[in-house]
């Protein structure tokens, strides 16, 4: 029995019900640190401008929207600018499912 890996996983369990008790996707631990692997905190935070703009704001300018997955996705991949102002957002190399789990959780900002 391996004592570290009992308590990460104690620790990960507990996290994922405080989630799930605040209304906050469990995922949210998994794609913070995907956020943090692929640099992403260097431009973005959760609640503030830096130099693109905070998640919330990304989650509220695309509430409702279906096609908003694939049109972050397609951004965070390819890059681009104009949307939230002249400063470009470069191409990212994140694999697709990394991707897609870091998307939810934008989206699900709140």
């Amino acid at each position: 029995m391996n004592t570290l890996r009992t308590i990460k996983t104690a620790a990960l369990a507990i996290g994922a019900a405080t989630c799930s008790l605040l209304g906050t996707p469990a995922f949210s631990a998994d794609a913070s640190a995907l956020a943090a692997k692929y640099n992403c905190q260097a431009c973005h935070a959760a609640d503030k401008k830096i130099l693109g703009p905070s998640y919330k704001e990304v989650a509220a300018k695309y509430a409702g929207d279906a096609g908003a997955p694939a049109k972050l996705a397609k951004k965070v991949k390819n890059g681009g600018s104009g949307v939230w102002g002249q400063i470009p957002m470069p191409p990212n190399n994140v694999p697709d499912a990394d991707l897609k789990a870091l998307v939810a959780w934008i989206l699900a900002s709140k």
